[in-house]
């Protein structure tokens, strides 16, 4: 794992005849073809991630604690935000899919609030580390696409132990898939390289592999997560809650007409404890299916606290998943607290339409689950109330 302190980087802006502040070096190969016809300037693009992250860091005087944790496949840096002391660790992370872009302006929005002076951010800070993983699939966001800039080739460049073996069933290199043409720029989904064991190496023997097998570590951006996620293990003994912010297509609450503004889910892996989860037994002393339902009706009361508004309009994602080789099935495995998020839309199908309330929804869902951790009221919920939020449905209901 590579750290640095943020302001080593090369590059120096002067703001004034007595002041400069240091910026980054550009290390991007270049903006890649834009692919469909929404605008998403309104969106923070890897340039400005850097910048802000930059300016929130020193404009904290010290509450704000910005490294560089590791490198995209094509040379970008991945960056970790840390703020607060508390012993209670939360890891929140966006833009493992490049076109899923709200969560990166939500957390820089969080990172501002969080280190303020005011009351309720000192308390949070006293009781809660938060650490924020900002756009972790920097490669994918400049190229506003779902997957990694990544061929097999290169794979096996770093584990020639692969030779031979079919490549992952999560790599694409031929046709357009969500508006991209993945047979000229091939890449991997990153959120299915992720594996429960955290020291796993890679062996022919697990490719192709499937969906409800876990993944490999084999993208730089997938390490770099595993890494930050060990480190804070190391230091803190266990991450007490992960949430992952992504978005999906275009639902509705059912039993109504409403559109979904997020859904949210504590669940991707079957309960190690149960019958259908007997293939994880060995995680089943970690697994804490109610907190995470906890966590994820913190969100859900908070969201609902402002009455009747497109704020209110939440379901619950699909149940019944086993997806051990995304981040959120992995660290639920390993004794994290886990919430998704999936806001309405993606850039394909909207571009940057509605991010303004999109965006505010899922800082209000963050402020929910953040507060009620930190104060403790998050273990006072019923998990049971998980099961009462509404389904999420493909169609309207007139």
């Amino acid at each position: 794992m590579i750290m640095r302190k943020l302001g080593s980087t090369i590059g120096i802006l002067a703001l004034s005849a007595s002041l400069a502040l240091p910026v980054y070096a550009a290390e991007s190969p270049g903006q890649e073809t834009h692919h469909h016809e929404y605008s998403i300037s309104g969106f923070t693009n890897y340039s400005e991630l850097q910048h802000q992250l930059q300016q929130i860091e020193q404009s904290s005087k010290g509450i704000v604690d910005v490294e560089v944790v590791g490198k995209s496949n094509q040379g970008r840096d991945i960056y970790k935000a840390t703020v607060g002391t508390g012993d209670k660790v939360i890891l929140i992370q966006s833009e493992i899919h490049g076109n899923e872009k709200t969560g990166t302006v939500a957390i820089l929005n969080m990172l501002k609030n969080l280190s303020n002076n005011s009351k309720q951010a000192r308390e949070i800070r006293e009781e809660v580390t938060l650490v924020f993983m900002p756009m972790m699939n920097p490669d994918a966001s400049e190229g506003d696409k779902r997957r990694n800039s990544m061929t097999w080739n290169e794979v096996l460049v770093d584990f020639p132990q692969l030779e031979g073996a079919s490549p992952a069933w999560n790599y694409l290199d031929r046709g357009i898939s969500q508006s991209f043409d993945y047979g000229k720029n091939p890449g991997f989904d990153v959120n299915r390289d992720f594996n429960p064991d955290l020291n796993y190496v890679p062996e022919a023997k697990d490719f192709p592999g499937r969906s409800n097998e876990p993944g490999w570590f084999i993208t730089p951006e997938a390490q770099t997560a595993r890494d930050v996620y060990k480190s804070l293990q190391d230091a803190h003994g266990k991450v007490d809650a992960f949430i992952d912010i992504h978005h999906q297509g275009m639902y509705y609450v059912a039993g109504t007409a409403d559109e979904v503004t997020l859904s949210l889910s504590a669940q991707f892996v079957p309960d190690p404890n149960t019958p259908a989860g007997a293939k994880y037994a060995q995680y089943k002393d970690k697994y804490n299916y109610d907190f995470s339902r906890q966590l994820n009706v913190a969100a859900y009361n908070e969201l609902q606290s402002y009455g009747n508004s497109p704020f209110t309009n939440v379901s619950l994602y699909s149940q019944g998943l086993d997806l051990p080789g995304t981040a959120l099935g992995t660290y639920a495995l390993n004794g994290s607290g886990t919430v998704l998020f999936e806001v309405k839309g993606q850039t394909q199908m909207m571009g940057q339409k509605e991010s303004g309330r999109l965006i505010k929804a899922v800082e209000r869902g963050l402020t929910g689950i953040i507060s009620a951790v930190a104060d403790g009221s998050v273990g006072e919920l019923n998990p049971e109330d998980y099961e009462k939020i509404p389904r999420t449905s493909s169609r309207p209901t007139n």
